[in-house]
């Protein structure tokens, strides 16, 4: 069974029902996706978003996905740029005001200072970030990210970076959009797979030691 173990839960790959993996091209973006800032096209299934700007670059997916949400993807930055490879779920787009509202946002190499974080939109008052001093611009990762009931996570190339437990969680079911960000970046991204997270209780506890 193919799974992630995160505190306390097991999540179920395999369980997990696929919402959206259509390959990247110029009509599925075309199709299936809303620019709302920065520039946004697809080459070769490859999904590439730049935004000189220090602000969010975003492309929200056009359909709604409602849930616990696991964004499982493979992205690099694209030289010159070194950072900030940006993920969102349980979003809703602030159409008033044209911004991000509600969304958990993790990311890679952002932070000013190098950094794997999740954070909370739209105050940012949540959020976890530790150094990565493991990337390398313009080397691809694999990255899943998403979040059980406000328990976030971040994985890349298989390993556990980062949990956040949101003692608030978004309203999943009220806010269901996903997408990508640069910040004042260059990335590109492929292989997208958008899941419903199915996992079950996971007992933890040491073993005796003395």
């Amino acid at each position: 069974m193919s799974e992630l173990l995160i505190m306390r839960k097991r999540i179920d790959m395999d369980a997990s029902a696929i919402l959206y993996d259509r390959p990247f091209s110029s009509e599925s973006l075309a199709e299936d996706w809303i620019i709302r800032s920065g520039r946004w096209h697809c080459r070769d299934g490859v999904l590439m978003g730049a935004n000189p700007l220090p602000q969010p670059g975003c492309v929200q997916l056009r359909a709604s996905a409602p849930g616990n949400i696991l964004m499982d993807f493979r992205a690099r930055t694209v030289p010159p740029s070194t950072h900030d490879i940006d993920v969102m779920w349980n979003m809703t787009w602030d159409e008033p005001a044209n911004r991000r509202g509600v969304a958990y946002v993790a990311g890679l190499q952002g932070w000013w200072e190098g950094k794997v974080g999740i954070e909370k939109s739209p105050d940012y008052k949540l959020t976890a970030a530790a150094p990565c001093p493991w990337f390398r611009p313009g080397q691809e990762y694999h990255i899943q990210a998403g979040s059980i009931d406000g328990h976030c996570f971040l994985f890349v190339d298989g390993q556990l970076r980062l949990e956040l437990l949101d003692e608030n969680p978004i309203d999943s079911w009220r806010h269901t959009n996903v997408g990508f960000e640069a910040y004042q970046s260059q990335i590109a991204v492929r292989d997208l797979t958008v899941r419903r997270i199915s996992w079950q209780p996971r007992e933890m506890s040491y073993p005796s030691e003395f």
